[in-house]
């Protein structure tokens, strides 16, 4: 995935959820561990952003090929970790709306059992 000029672009949650349904894409959810087991994305990886800006935290996605997406409650935190990561070289995009729009626009949302979630 190419960094767009300009520094880190962003994207829709169904232009994300496509990528993650296709398998081109990782997505990864920077919210903190409560909101990520009240609600997430399926088959998003839990890198909360507080640990990817200690550097705690390897960044999946890149050594497989495929595109690193990153996501949050709104799109604040995602943004940042998207600068954070092009400041260390790594492209990435992030999710305009974060989880509340993925949730407004009907994509599924699933807790930390596996069943129906809720974006807190």
């Amino acid at each position: 995935m190419l960094l767009p000029r300009g520094g880190p672009g962003r994207i829709s949650p169904a232009q994300a959820h496509r990528m993650l349904q296709a398998g081109t894409a990782v997505l990864l959810d920077v919210r903190e561990a409560d909101e990520y087991q009240a609600g997430h994305a399926p088959g998003a990886l839990h890198v909360p952003l507080s640990r990817l800006a200690a550097g705690a935290a390897d960044v999946p996605g890149g050594r497989s090929g495929r595109g690193i997406v990153l996501i949050c409650r709104s799109g604040h935190r995602s943004q940042d970790a998207a600068r954070l990561l092009a400041d260390r070289g790594v492209a990435s995009v992030d999710v305009a709306g974060g989880m509340r729009d993925w949730e407004e626009r009907g994509l599924p949302v699933q807790d930390a059992q596996g069943t129906a979630g809720t974006v807190i």
